[in-house]
């Protein structure tokens, strides 16, 4: 039984059909009521068991109460996808707008580890689990234009580390999946904003640019960010914990 959140989203999306398409029951968890709907209906076409959450992930109670959804509707919780997250504001440092920079820690940090805090217990009580947090090739290295984005995504790998040799004990493996550009509406932004702001002079330039230094050629798909979540969340990935998995073409190494 998985938990996903951001499941309106690209990834989140993919995510929620690549493991119901391996049997598991989904619980799928957005703001986005009319994108979650959609999800849901594909999940469900596609022969799974699935329910819908609305939720703020940066609240506490909201986060709990999707938790408690999940175990009332399915019995437990095996994994726990920490996948919902906002890019922010394309702009240096000292442009960046205080509210954007408020609103990434809360969505992108305080939201995984409330994730990670409210699940914790229904694992144990399981027996263990598996949490996948989304963190980014952004939280490996510089970000120059999204600063924000950036420390949220280093932060996410830092409690990635730290939760899983705290809940160790507990046979709950906690992982974080690091993807380069991935094929999705937020990267649709982040082109747009880079062109507004004079980074590049149009989004062709944004995508040759990026595809021309990994080696790979291109952005990442949602599908291929799900399969290493599979992975990630499969019996064949128990001894690895506290790790943060790279998919990004070999970017980070050109």
């Amino acid at each position: 039984m998985a938990v996903i959140t951001g499941a309106g989203g690209g990834i989140g999306r993919a995510a929620c059909l690549r493991l119901a398409s391996e049997g598991a029951s989904i619980v799928a968890v957005d703001l986005d009521e009319t994108a979650l709907s959609e999800t849901a209906e594909l999940v469900f076409g596609a022969g799974a068991a699935v329910h819908s959450v609305i939720a703020d992930v940066g609240d506490s109670s909201q986060v709990q109460q999707y938790v408690d959804e999940a175990v009332a509707s399915f019995g437990g919780i095996d994994l726990l996808f920490n996948n919902a997250g906002i890019m922010g504001q394309v702009a240096p440092l000292e442009e960046l707008d205080e509210h954007v920079f408020d609103d990434l820690f809360r969505i992108n940090i305080k939201s995984v580890w409330l994730g990670m805090r409210c699940v914790k217990s229904a694992m144990e009580a399981r027996g263990g689990g598996a949490i996948i947090n989304t963190a980014s090739a952004a939280g490996l290295t510089a970000t120059p234009t999204l600063f924000g984005y950036g420390a949220s995504k280093h932060a996410v790998v830092g409690m990635t580390k730290t939760a899983a040799v705290e809940m160790a004990h507990l046979n709950i493996r906690v992982n974080c999946i690091c993807p380069g550009i991935v094929e999705t509406s937020m990267i649709r932004k982040i082109e747009d904003q880079s062109v507004s702001i004079g980074v590049v002079v149009s989004a062709d330039e944004f995508k040759n640019s990026y595809n021309q230094r990994a080696p790979l050629g291109r952005y990442v798909r949602p599908t291929e960010v799900a399969a290493l979540l599979a992975f990630l969340g499969s019996d064949e990935a128990s001894m690895i914990t506290g790790e943060s998995s790279v998919i990004d073409g070999g970017f980070l190494h050109s």
